[in-house]
């Protein structure tokens, strides 16, 4: 198996990864994905697909994602792996689908509008 690269996005986070048979390592932007995410649950996100479909410790994946907050990059990368899976085996498309993995979540936030001090808060307003 040669390097599979897959391109995941999430807000305003864009994540490009490339998955190659290994050991299981994650590098994200040159650091360990421990040290890049510290929080636990985060680590867990980008875990995940690989545990959903008994693959862990089989692949190396090398992360290269900018943009946005740790969540979205988190769940960029996640849709990434997710979707680098399914180009590897077919099989996994269906596990892995029924976790929500392979939906690309497009909410991203609003713009603000002119006379407001957000996108829809308002200033208070005063009768008299």
């Amino acid at each position: 198996m040669d390097v599979i690269n897959t391109i995941g996005r999430r807000k305003a986070s864009v994540a490009r990864i490339y998955l190659s048979a290994g050991e299981g390592s994650i590098i994200i932007n040159g650091k360990d994905f421990k040290e890049y995410f510290p929080q636990g649950n985060i680590q867990f996100n980008l875990t995940d697909p690989f545990t959903t479909v008994e693959v862990e410790n089989q692949y190396d994946v090398k992360v290269n994602v900018k943009g946005g907050g740790y969540k979205g990059q988190a769940e960029a990368i996640r849709l990434a792996i997710s979707r680098a899976l399914v180009k590897i085996n077919a099989d996994y498309r269906k596990p892995l689908k029924d976790k929500k993995y392979l939906t690309r979540d497009a909410r991203v936030v609003e713009r603000k509008k002119f006379g407001k001090p957000k996108a829809r808060k308002s200033f208070q307003f005063s009768k008299r």
